[in-house]
C-alpha cells in the first residue's frame, strides 16, 4: 500500500515514477500487476470530447456609474447569458444560442455560433462584445452598457461544468429509414454507421471504475489549466451493468468540474456545431491516478479489448426512452473502424479525439514529473455502486400525483 501523501513526497523529490495509461498497459503486460504497483506511482489519463453541460461564470467588474445586470439582460457576442445572480455576475452556457439563430426551423439547422464559441474565443484572449441592460436602482442607476471585454479586463472567469468526463458512453446507431442528426453526430439510416465517444483505455473514470482516488477536491488538468472536481456530475449513475472485475459496461459516473478560465488554452477548449442538434463545447480533461496498490495497478492497465459499451438505437429507442441495447462492443473493435451487428458490418467513427486525449495525458505526466502538479486527497469520494442514487425522470404529473 502507498498513500497519496507518500507519492507527493516522491514527486517533490523528483523520484516519482509517472506514466500514461497507455504506458501502464505495457508495463503490467511485461511485469504483472504486483511489480507494476511497486514501480509506478502515478498513471495519467486524458479525454477530449463534446461535453454539452459546460459553461463559464464571469464577474464583469463595475461600470461608472454602476449597473445592475442581475435580473436584466446580457449578451456576449450576441449570445445571451444567464443574469439571475448578482449585479455583474453572469453565466454563459456552452449551448446558448443567439436569439436570431433559426434553430431547426430550417432543418437541419447549422448552429454556426453559440456560447461554446464565445468561451473558446474568450479563453484565446479575443475581445468579446458585451451589451447589457438593467432596470435601474438607487445604488445601480445605469440602465445600459455597450463595451468590449476580454480575459484581462474581467475580475474573474471560471469554467463550471455540471456534467463532464462521462465514464463510458453509448455507441449510437440509427435503425430508422432516414438520416437523423443527434448529439452523437449524423447517423445514416438502416444501421449505415456507428458513432462512439470515449478515449477508451485513456479515459479517466474507466481507469478508476470504483472511484477510489477521484472525488470532491481532486486536482485535474482542465482545458490546459488546473481545475478541480467539485462534485459528482449530474446524471452520475454508478449502479450500471459491470463486468465481474468491476468495469462498467454502460454510461455510468460523471464529474462536475471547475477551474480558472484565464489559465486555459483554446487548444483544449473548442466550440463546435452539430448540424441539426446545436452547439457544444469540446473539453480536455486529464486526471492523475495514484497507484496505491495492486488493484489500482490492475484497473489503470485495462486495455481497449477489455473495455466494453452498449450499442443503442438513436432513431427510435433513445428518443422514446426505451431502455434497450442492441449489443455490446469493445473499444478495441470500435477502433478498427467497424463493428458487426445483426450480421451486418457497420463503419464506426469516434466523435472524440484519442490523439488529443493522449496529448493531455502526456502533458499531465510532464507536469507531475516537473513538480508542477501535486496530487490531492479527495475531501469526499464520489457516490459508488451502493450509494442508492436514483435516476429520476421528468413525467407529466399533476400536484395530486406527486
Amino acid at each position: 500500500m502507498k498513500t497519496i501523501e507518500e507519492i507527493n513526497e516522491k514527486i517533490k523529490k523528483g523520484k516519482a515514477v509517472v506514466v500514461t495509461a497507455e504506458e501502464m498497459i505495457d508495463i503490467v503486460g511485461e511485469k504483472g500487476t504486483k511489480a507494476a504497483a511497486e514501480q509506478v506511482d502515478v498513471v495519467t489519463t486524458g479525454t477530449f470530447g463534446p461535453m454539452c453541460s459546460s459553461g463559464m461564470f464571469l464577474n464583469l467588474g463595475h461600470s461608472k456609474p454602476r449597473i445592475k445586470i442581475g435580473g436584466g439582460v446580457c449578451y456576449l457576442n450576441d449570445v445571451p447569458c444567464y443574469t439571475g445572480l448578482a449585479a455583474v455576475d453572469v453565466y454563459l452556457g456552452a449551448t446558448a444560442l443567439p436569439e436570431e439563430d433559426p434553430r431547426n426551423q430550417v432543418y437541419p439547422g447549422g448552429f454556426k455560433y453559440g456560447g461554446a464559441h464565445v468561451i473558446e474565443e474568450f479563453v484565446g484572449g479575443k475581445n468579446i462584445r458585451l451589451v447589457a441592460t438593467g432596470y435601474g436602482t438607487d445604488c445601480y442607476p445605469r440602465r445600459k452598457i455597450e463595451t468590449y471585454i476580454n480575459k484581462e479586463t474581467v475580475n474573474e472567469a471560471y469554467l463550471y461544468n455540471p456534467r463532464n468526463c462521462y465514464q463510458n458512453y453509448n455507441v449510437a446507431v440509427n435503425c430508422n429509414d432516414r438520416i437523423i442528426h443527434t448529439y452523437m453526430g449524423l447517423l445514416k439510416p438502416n444501421l449505415g454507421n456507428a458513432n462512439y465517444c470515449s478515449a477508451g483505455q485513456l479515459s479517466p473514470l474507466l481507469k478508476d471504475p470504483a472511484y477510489r482516488t477521484i472525488g470532491i477536491g481532486t486536482r485535474i488538468f482542465l482545458a490546459g489549466g488546473i481545475g478541480y472536481v467539485s462534485s459528482h456530475g449530474t446524471q452520475h449513475n454508478p449502479a450500471v451493468m459491470r463486468t465481474p472485475e468491476g468495469m462498467v459496461r454502460a454510461p455510468a459516473g460523471t464529474l462536475a468540474v471547475t477551474g480558472d478560465a484565464k489559465q486555459m488554452s483554446p487548444s483544449f477548449l473548442k466550440g463546435a456545431s452539430f448540424m441539426g442538434y446545436g452547439v457544444t463545447l469540446f473539453v480536455g480533461i486529464g486526471i492523475p491516478i495514484p497507484v496505491l496498490d495492486e488493484e489500482m495497478a490492475y484497473f489503470t492497465s485495462r486495455r481497449d479489448e477489455e473495455l466494453v459499451t452498449q450499442i443503442v438505437d438513436y432513431g427510435k429507442d433513445y428518443p422514446n426512452r426505451v431502455p434497450k441495447s442492441l449489443g455490446e462492443v469493445s473499444y478495441a473493435q470500435l477502433k478498427t473502424g467497424s463493428l458487426t451487428l445483426n450480421g451486418k458490418e457497420i463503419p464506426a467513427s469516434p466523435i472524440s479525439s484519442y490523439s488529443k486525449a493522449l496529448e493531455i495525458a502526456t502533458t499531465l505526466k510532464d507536469w507531475v514529473l516537473a513538480g508542477r502538479f501535486m496530487l490531492t486527497v479527495p475531501v469526499q469520494p464520489l457516490p459508488g455502486v451502493d450509494a442508492g442514487l436514483k435516476m429520476n425522470t421528468l413525467e407529466e404529473r399533476t400536484p395530486e400525483e406527486m
